[in-house]
């Protein structure tokens, strides 16, 4: 059982790990600073730059939205889509996407889904549907403990802030790489589409409930179908989904003495992968 059926490859840890105590130790040796091994360390310049480095990994949003916009242009070029356009650095969405039966979703670009940046998003007043993609490309990172968090964080923030999440995309260039092993095989032989530079697995697909839960009146709404988040469906037809991979995300909250709790559970093919205890959430 497990919230997605990736998982961080632990040989890459340990290399990553073995490198970098490597790095450490022959620093001083890199490069033209002038500097001895115990001044080196000293100075600065060895964290400053790893701090840099760090920094510009980070940062930087390109490649990202470089992979987007193949895959964007792939599925509207399928049909699957009508139109989208990036939406600017004044809006609190990335993407907003014109679908052929007219319907418009927003798309939230996010990283990792392991800090608190996955909550600053705002759902458009136009948007029938909106979604959170996110786009991990730290292959040291553990993708089964960042999708729980996140979704354990967006599970709160629906309720807190009252507001529709329909669903979550985890999918980027790195999925089905030698750093991340896809597990997503019919036969034994991995599905691929292949688009620009990538060659792509099918993505992780997570349906939210349609409405918000609430203690009295809508304790534990159900998960949507596929088939209600459209631009849901246009990804799993589009790249090659089946129906055992699809994840479903159920939201309860009930009242505990003087708390509010919710408990969140993930199924896929029929199972509960993950379920947390019920956990205290603040009331407005």
């Amino acid at each position: 059982m497990s919230v997605t059926p990736c998982e961080k490859n632990t040989k890459l840890k340990e290399l990553i790990r073995s490198y970098s105590e490597t790095l450490k130790k022959e620093a001083h040796k890199l490069g033209e600073h002038g500097l001895d091994e115990k001044d080196l360390y000293n100075s600065g310049v060895f964290r400053g730059a790893i701090e840099s480095i760090r920094g510009q990994f980070t940062a930087t949003m390109k490649p990202k939205r470089e992979f987007v916009r193949s895959v964007l242009n792939y599925v509207q070029a399928a049909g699957a889509i009508k139109s989208w356009n990036s939406s600017g650095a004044a809006n609190r969405h990335d993407y907003t996407i014109n679908l052929p039966n007219g319907r418009v979703c927003a798309i939230e670009l996010k990283g990792c889904l392991d800090g608190n940046n996955t909550l600053i998003f705002e759902r458009p007043p136009n948007a029938e549907e909106f979604v959170i993609w996110s786009v991990c490309i730290n292959l040291g990172a553990d993708p089964r403990h960042n999708v729980w968090s996140g979704i354990s964080r967006l599970s709160t923030d629906i309720i807190s802030r009252e507001v529709r999440v329909d669903g979550l995309i985890v999918w980027d260039m790195v999925c089905g790489t030698a750093g991340r092993p896809c597990p997503k095989r019919i036969d034994g032989t991995p599905r691929r589409t292949e688009i620009d530079s990538f060659s792509l697995t099918p993505p992780c697909l997570y349906l939210f409930p349609a409405t918000i839960p609430s203690p009295r009146n809508n304790p534990k709404p159900r998960p949507q179908r596929l088939a209600e988040v459209h631009i849901m469906k246009a990804f799993y037809d589009t790249f090659g989904g089946t129906d055992a991979e699809i994840n479903t995300v159920t939201i309860e909250v009930e009242n505990q003495g003087s708390d509010m709790v919710r408990t969140t559970t993930i199924a896929r093919d029929g199972a509960i992968q993950q379920k947390s205890e019920p956990i205290p959430i603040r009331r407005k």
